[in-house]
Formats: structure tokens, C-alpha cells, sequence
């Protein structure tokens, strides 16, 4: 498949890529209502790619029927207002089946979550990848990169070998290594998506990033809209207003190697509203101390 027919793929990845939250029921299920509801908050916010299953998911916290339930529920409130793109992983098979059954319901796009093994080789990460983009050609393929080692001569490698790898999700915290391997892996061969959030966007977007994963974005949509339009529109001074302006809530959930990642997020959410503030292990609530400086900054946003 030429990469003419991933136009709309790639045009979806260069926006605010949305990291939806995985809402828990009080008996610790999957809040089908709940969730919904939270995908057509962002649905109605003007976002336009959605990611069921990436981290902010809690993708390693779910049960592989519960990752297919977060998958199924999400392509099907999405409909034609979003492009979804799936996050999948774990052992190579598990990753197919994940890949395939997104195919299945109509996705567009799959995230390759970073392979958690202890030993990854280069050429392995190419073999992984390269077995769960070829059982999905018709499927835009991004991976989803955390590995400082790894070099963007091996990732034109995967492409040379399946053309459906359209983008990248970048979340190496190193900007100069970033336009490196940008570079080095083909700049405009890929879309570059700044896979560290607003806190990272504005140094990768001044180094050939087009797109950012948000996790804010449950909490306030225009806000990370509002990013992504000064990025576009080269206007740094205004990029980094919004990132003043966003920057407390994502040190805190940066804080003790990102321990409160998810947590954060949810617990703005519950201060609003709008879902349990329950996490899964090995994530953790917030003390109570900290939950009202989340809250303040969640009221001020929603204005």
C-alpha cells in the first residue's frame, strides 16, 4: 500500500494525539457509561485522534479482554469523528491478535507500545516490529519509542520493510537526540510525534515534530488545542504561555519518575466530576494534600 493511502493516518498524528483515561466502576470494572461519556467530552472538544490503550490507558494495568472492551468501546463512540489508533504490545502474538482485532472494528492505526523485555537488541526491536506491522499492511504502524539506544538508521530499516510504518512516537526526554534521530531515520519520511506531552512539544515541534500525545487532554481539551495551534502556527512566545500555564500539573505528575502519571489526571477528573479517581497497581491515589492543588489547578482550567 503506497503512503498516498495513509494520508488521513498521517494527518492524524499531526495534531493532539489524546490518551484517553481508563475510568474503573466501584466494583473495579471498565465504567462503560463513564467512559463514554469521557470520549465524547473529548469528541465535542474538537479532538480528532484518539489512542484507547496507551499508558495514560493504563494499557499494562487491563486485562487482555478488557484492553478489547476499551478498544471496541472507543472505535465505536469515536464513529467518523476520530481517527483511532490502538495501542497494542506484550509478546509478539498477543500484539498480532491486538493489531488484528483492531483491523477488525474498523481502526485505521495501531501504537506499538516500547517492548518491556530486559534484553532488547536493536535488530530485535526491528523483528518485533516488523512482525506486528505485517500482519496489519492495511493499518498505519506507529512505534512507540523509549529507548535512547536505539538508532534512526533501524527504524528506516523497519520501514524499508513495511511501508505502513507511517509515525513515530518520540518519548526519549532529550530533544538533541530527538532531531538526530529524526534525521537520521528519514525527517519527512515519518510524522513526528512528540510522545512526552505538552511539557516536551514545543523543543520537538522546533525540531521537526508535527504532533504531541496529551494526557491533560481528559482534563481540558482547549487547552492542549490551544498548544497545538501556536506550535502550527510557529508562535512559540504563545506555545510556552500555555505551557506556563500547564506546567504545575505536569511536574506533578512527572514527579518520583512519572509515579503519578495516570493518577494525576484521574484525580483532576474526579475534582470535576467526571470519573473515580481510582487507579490500578502498581499507580497509587494521591494523598489527600495533594489532591487539593490538583483541584485548584483542574477549576482554573475549566473556566
Amino acid at each position: 500500500m503506497s503512503s498516498v493511502a495513509f494520508e488521513t493516518q498521517r494527518a492524524a498524528l499531526a495534531d493532539v494525539v489524546a490518551i484517553p483515561v481508563t475510568p474503573f466502576a466501584e466494583d473495579g470494572s471498565v465504567a462503560q457509561d463513564t467512559h463514554r461519556a469521557l470520549l465524547r467530552r473529548l469528541l465535542d472538544g474538537g479532538i480528532t485522534t484518539l489512542t484507547p490503550n496507551g499508558n495514560t490507558g493504563e494499557f499494562y494495568a487491563l486485562t487482555p479482554e478488557e484492553r478489547r472492551f476499551v478498544t471496541e468501546l472507543t472505535i465505536d463512540e469515536a464513529g467518523e469523528r476520530a481517527v483511532v489508533l490502538v495501542g497494542v504490545g506484550h509478546d509478539v502474538p498477543t500484539a498480532v491478535a491486538s493489531a488484528r482485532h483492531a483491523r477488525e472494528l474498523g481502526a485505521q492505526m495501531v501504537m506499538v507500545h516500547q517492548p518491556v523485555h530486559p534484553y532488547v537488541s536493536q535488530a530485535g526491536w526491528v523483528d518485533y516490529h516488523r512482525a506486528i506491522a505485517e500482519a496489519v499492511p492495511e493499518l498505519g504502524v506507529v512505534p512507540y519509542i523509549r529507548n535512547a539506544q536505539l538508532t534512526g538508521a533501524r527504524l528506516a530499516e523497519l520501514a524499508d520493510a513495511c511501508p505502513n510504518v507511517i509515525g513515530v512516537k518520540y518519548a526519549v526526554p532529550d530533544a538533541a537526540r530527538f532531531a538526530a534521530f529524526a534525521r537520521d531515520a528519514g525527517l519527512e519520511r515519518f510524522v513526528w510525534v512528540a510522545g512526552l506531552a505538552e511539557p516536551y512539544a514545543p523543543s520537538y515541534f522546533s525540531a521537526g515534530a508535527t504532533g504531541f500525545t496529551s494526557g491533560l487532554v481528559n482534563v481540558a481539551p482547549a487547552v492542549s488545542l490551544n498548544m497545538i495551534e501556536a506550535l502550527r502556527s510557529g508562535d512559540y512566545r504563545a506555545a510556552m504561555k500555555v505551557w506556563e500555564q500547564i506546567r504545575r500539573f505536569e511536574e506533578l505528575r512527572a514527579a518520583n519518575g512519572s509515579a503519578d502519571n495516570v493518577t494525576v489526571v484521574k484525580e483532576a477528573l474526579a475534582s470535576l466530576g467526571l470519573c473515580r479517581r481510582e487507579v490500578r497497581p502498581p499507580s497509587r491515589t494521591l494523598r489527600e494534600e495533594q489532591r487539593a492543588e490538583v483541584a485548584a489547578i483542574a477549576a482554573g482550567w475549566s473556566i
